[in-house]
């Protein structure tokens, strides 16, 4: 049976990346942007425990694409039959945390793929891309919780490094309901903390049009009081980090800026 070629093969044997880090009194390494040669933008993020890669391919022309229709003038959006097409792949390193390690592809994967298509599909202006698909894949190097907020900002600032128009970035934010006998909402929770959650909650947040693009609940239901407040909270943390992803955007295109050869 052929192996899937995007699947990165770890060692049998591997050890915790803490044991390699910077001691006390030593600078750590340097690290350059993650650029992916193939793709036209791509971002690396780490948000305390999680660990993502995102790639953004395309545009380029779509299965038919080429059958009918007409053309869309200059600043102006194609019809939506015509509009283009924006597909996501979400997959998890075999070394990306703890858990038993499934074959590519299984059922979580694609339901975390389909959940960053739905909540990235509102944000683009995908109008201006007649007849075009943008493929964007994300690898969780590192699972430390929040596996489906992580890589919807990587996957904003993988689109807004590859120059796609969009009407906002999105801001993704996990949150983890405890137990009884205190059920309070964590913010950001790590994977020890989801594990042990009675629910779970993601937000996907446009923080300039103050719009939700995307939505996900699991686990035990609640008081409706309970969920608009997890709701609250999500919203307060997206629109604080929403400022860093500015800074990130502008010093990736000073860097491109700078780089670029004249």
């Amino acid at each position: 049976m052929p192996g899937d070629h995007r699947r990165i093969r770890g060692p049998e044997e591997s050890q915790p990346p803490q044991l390699y880090a910077a001691g006390e009194g030593e600078a750590p390494a340097p690290r350059d942007p993650a650029r992916l040669r193939p793709a036209k933008g791509s971002a690396y993020l780490e948000a305390g425990g999680p660990k993502v890669l995102c790639a953004v391919l395309g545009p380029r022309q779509a299965e038919g694409g080429e059958r009918g229709g007409c053309r869309a003038r200059a600043g102006c959006e194609a019809p939506a039959a015509l509009s283009g097409r924006l597909l996501c792949d979400f997959r998890r390193a075999p070394f990306s945390g703890r858990r038993r390690h499934v074959a590519p592809g299984g059922g979580e994967e694609r339901e975390l793929a389909r959940a960053l298509q739905e909540s990235l599909e509102p944000v683009g202006r995908l109008g201006r891309y007649p007849r075009a698909q943008l493929e964007v894949s994300a690898l969780l190097l590192g699972d430390g919780g929040s596996a489906l907020a992580a890589p919807l900002t990587a996957a904003a600032l993988a689109l807004a490094d590859a120059c796609v128009e969009m009407y906002d970035l999105v801001v993704g934010c996990g949150l983890s309901r405890a137990p009884a006998p205190a059920p309070a909402w964590l913010l950001e929770p790590t994977l020890l903390e989801e594990e042990r959650a009675a629910a779970g909650l993601t937000v996907a947040l446009m923080p300039v049009l103050k719009q939700v693009a995307g939505l996900l609940g699991s686990g035990e239901g609640g008081p409706t009081e309970s969920w608009a407040e997890a709701m609250r909270l999500g919203f307060e943390g997206c629109q604080r980090l929403y400022p860093v992803l500015q800074q990130c955007s502008v010093q990736a295109a000073h860097w491109r800026g700078a780089s670029a050869p004249l």
